[in-house]
């Protein structure tokens, strides 16, 4: 009975190691070295892109304007502390995040940047989070301040906060008739010191300016009704659209956010800088198979060959952020050819049309989003197929997928080399400057 047991148990360890050899194998036999991360669908985040359009980004503006990355929703899908470690050693000294959880991640990684919360921080436990991790918020109003500062309790220095103005987006902020009264009452709250405030454009991409120069002129009456801003006072407006196209709106600071992906809002050929996507989206095939005409494709046979076909099955869906709402509408590549999805994009897995593409297999790497060989697939691709933003495309692709780094430095890296984020005094006369 032994001797069975032991010879069963043998026949199953080499059973084991044959099929994991047999699955590196398919891999291994016409890519790179097996990478666990790789072996089904992945996002893949280039390094030296995000380091080429910060320092792009950065020339552009003035010495004494700095910048500030914007890494919420885990930096636009890419990996936020990916992001941020390698922003802060090219040229940003600012991190933006939407919530107080996204801002402890960044600290917990090591990165030491001064961090601004966009967000309307009001849970109690959030606020002492602020204090200890020594995290900017943004205040919206008076209320929104008394109640921070009372949720603090007793600090041996005063919390760093920005005001936020609302000039016409109607989200967050004071408006900026109120400006006054919101700084005066913010002013005298104890464990608060205003080192910042700001406003938001609604429509700074948009080829209409009007708007985005009624917001900017809404701002600047709004600090003329402040007192004389004091050092350390950042001022900031634009986002990467405004960045871009109008160098009024910099101020002291701008919040770059798609233009660090290497993305544009705006049409670049007015812009002079030079942005490279940072993002790729891959994934294997891992079946294919030869189907008649006539033959159903998927959930509810939305698509019918309508001549035989090679059908490749991929390990990519819905789940991982691949919408639905795509079926049928976009392309990948798959060795260096395009090829059309069809059929309706399921969970976890999508059909592709590889009929002009006969030497694919199983182990073959498809690229959804990104560059294979001369071919580009681009996320406003995804966008205008879906009739949506590139912002949500980005941010749709979910924790299943792993991020792979190419190039990555050491993350400890990130908390050298960063300033501290001072300002130095505003020039009046730059901030009472008329709108064109």
């Amino acid at each position: 009975m032994w001797e069975w047991l032991k010879n069963t148990a043998c026949e199953a360890m080499l059973l084991c190691e044959f099929t994991s050899g047999a699955l590196s194998n398919m891999i291994d036999s016409r890519h790179a070295a097996w990478d666990p991360a790789r072996t089904r669908a992945w996002v893949e985040v280039d390094s030296d892109a995000i380091a080429s359009n910060t320092a792009s980004l950065s020339k552009l503006l003035s010495p004494q304007t700095q910048l500030m990355a914007v890494v919420k929703a885990d930096g636009y899908g890419h990996g936020a502390v990916t992001v941020a470690s390698e922003v802060v050693r090219h040229g940003a000294t600012w991190l933006g995040v939407a919530t107080v959880s996204e801002a402890i991640e960044l600290r917990d990684a090591g990165i030491d940047a001064p961090i601004l919360v966009f967000g309307a921080v009001r849970d109690r436990h959030d606020i002492r989070h602020l204090a200890h991790h020594r995290l900017c918020p943004t205040i919206c109003d008076i209320d929104h301040g008394r109640e921070v500062s009372d949720q603090l309790g007793s600090l041996e220095r005063p919390l760093d906060v920005h005001l936020k103005i609302d000039t016409g987006m109607s989200r967050l902020g004071t408006s900026a008739s109120n400006a006054l009264s919101f700084w005066e009452t913010v002013t005298q709250l104890p464990q608060l010191t205003i080192s910042g405030i700001y406003s938001h454009l609604a429509t700074a991409e948009s080829l209409d300016e009007s708007t985005t120069w009624q917001q900017y002129n809404r701002f600047i009456k709004a600090l003329d009704r402040l007192p004389r801003l004091q050092h350390n006072v950042a001022v900031h407006l634009a986002n990467s659209a405004a960045a871009l196209r109008f160098p009024r709106t910099h101020f002291d600071l701008v919040r770059v956010g798609l233009a660090i992906y290497g993305l544009s809002p705006v049409p670049l050929s007015s812009a002079n800088v030079e942005l490279t996507p940072v993002l790729q989206v891959k994934a294997r095939v891992t079946q294919v198979k030869d189907v008649e005409r006539g033959a159903g494709i998927s959930y509810g046979h939305q698509f019918r060959a309508s001549h035989g076909m090679r059908v490749g099955t991929v390990a990519i869906g819905y789940a991982d952020g691949v919408a639905r709402g795509l079926s049928g509408r976009i392309d990948v590549l798959v060795n260096g050819t395009r090829a059309r999805q069809v059929g309706a994009i399921t969970m976890d897995q999508l059909m592709i049309d590889v009929t002009k593409v006969p030497s694919v297999r199983p182990g073959d790497i498809v690229t959804l989003i990104g560059r294979d060989q001369s071919e580009q697939i681009r996320a406003e691709e995804w966008a205008a197929a879906s009739d949506t933003i590139v912002w949500e495309v980005l941010c749709g692709f979910k924790n299943r997928l792993p991020r792979v780094t190419k190039d990555a430095p050491n993350a400890n890296a990130a908390s050298t080399g960063v300033t501290n984020g001072r300002f130095a005094l505003l020039d009046r006369d730059r901030l009472h400057a008329s709108s064109p």
